[in-house]
């Protein structure tokens, strides 16, 4: 079932010169230039389905408040449609709609029958959504005294007091504490399970990965990408560095992104194992050495090379480079080759990876960024050799037994 959507949404507001060009618009309505329009958003279409997730991702200014306003009902398009079906529930500005002098169990009550609870099922929800939120005493004292973290929980657990049709989370769950936050997530996959669509905005790669079935970025009001999230997610932090040469290519179900200005460029990148001097298949535990063969196409005042290994979610497991090391590289002339190699003990768990390189003139690919590319090299891990264990991290212990009485 189609839970929500949107054919070419555009919103503009509308700037006056003066505030008698504003009621001279109002008086005459022939007036009709009497205003500049600044678009915000322009020709957003999507849909969800009943059960899928999507990521929103974008700068700050790009446009994704707005789009949620809209989705809302807060904010009316100026131009195209939003079709909902089914009961929407949204968590967008942290204690939107909260009196600051009422309790939080007031506050709830009035922002349980907003989103369109009954009165009588709210109040049999009621225990509940005390229990859920985990704020105590504090649930029968004014809001004015909670810090913004209870507030995120009152307003989570009325939002999710009873499963929706679509539910919309913007940013609002950055400011709890760790474990109300694995505790939230732990509800909206149940509830992504139960059929609910999801959209999420954050600026989290992990949460928008491990929930989200796709991902849009948002720029200057405009759709910019529409996938995939590790694809969009690549692509929106090949941006962050400012430069224009962005390239993406798909092999098989994956998308490669490049980046950069062209300054230097990774020729070879390859794992050499005890056995195997270019390996795809790596045993956990092993001693590995990651070797990226690098060619200067200008001269450079400074190089740093860098490297991040990740799962098959496009989740870093562990990245560093030779700002981080202290041995930078420079100045350096062009047609120099390099040569970086990196040893390590491969202590992973079992599964895919693949290595995303570096190459910038400082800290960050953020600070002249010659090439960033993900997906420079996939690779497998096995576990044949360790004992059996679970996650991504070999972290083997010692272990001691002792009575105590």
């Amino acid at each position: 079932m189609r839970v929500v959507a949107l054919e070419r949404v555009g919103k503009a507001f509308r700037s006056y010169p003066s505030r008698w060009a504003r009621l001279r618009e109002w008086l005459d309505p022939r007036a009709l230039d009497c205003h500049d329009k600044t678009w915000v958003l322009r020709d957003v279409s999507f849909a969800l389905e009943a059960g899928e997730a999507l990521g929103l991702v974008g700068m700050n200014g790009a446009g994704k408040s707005t789009l949620l306003k809209i989705i809302t009902g807060i904010t009316q398009p100026s131009e195209g449609s939003v079709q909902l079906a089914g009961r929407l529930s949204a968590l967008l500005e942290l204690g939107m709609g909260f009196h600051p002098d009422f309790t939080g169990r007031q506050n709830a009550f009035n922002a349980g029958q907003l989103i369109g609870i009954p009165l009588a099922r709210l109040e049999a929800l009621m225990p509940e959504i005390e229990r859920f939120a985990e704020i105590g005493e504090y649930f029968d004292q004014p809001v004015r005294v909670y810090s913004s973290g209870m507030q995120m929980r009152l307003a989570f657990s009325v939002a999710t007091a009873e499963r929706p049709d679509l539910l919309i989370v913007d940013e609002a769950l950055s400011v709890g504490d760790a474990y109300f936050q694995h505790k939230s997530f732990d509800r909206i996959r149940q509830f992504k399970a139960a059929g609910t669509a999801l959209i999420l905005v954050s600026h989290d790669r992990f949460a928008i990965q491990s929930i989200c079935d796709r991902a849009i970025l948002l720029s200057e009001g405009t759709v910019k990408r529409d996938g995939d999230p590790e694809s969009v997610l690549d692509y929106y932090n090949a941006t962050l560095s400012g430069v224009d040469q962005i390239e993406q290519q798909t092999d098989g179900e994956r998308t490669r992104t490049t980046s950069g200005d062209g300054g230097a460029r990774v020729t070879e990148v390859r794992i050499s194992t005890e056995k195997d001097d270019d390996a795809d298949t790596v045993e956990t535990g092993a001693p590995v050495v990651l070797a990226l063969k690098v060619s200067v196409e200008r001269d450079l005042d400074e190089l740093v090379c860098g490297y991040a290994i990740r799962n098959r979610l496009g989740q870093d497991m562990y990245g560093v480079n030779t700002f981080h090391t202290d041995q930078l590289t420079g100045p350096v002339a062009k047609g120099t080759e390099l040569l970086f190699e990196f040893s390590f003990s491969m202590n992973l768990g079992e599964g895919e990876y693949s290595v995303a390189t570096a190459l910038a003139g400082g800290e960050t690919h953020l600070e002249g960024n010659h090439e960033w590319r993900d997906l420079a090299k996939v690779f497998s891990v096995v576990n044949t050799r360790q004992r059996v264990f679970s996650g991504c991290v070999w972290m083997e212990p010692t272990v001691a037994v002792g009575r105590l009485s």
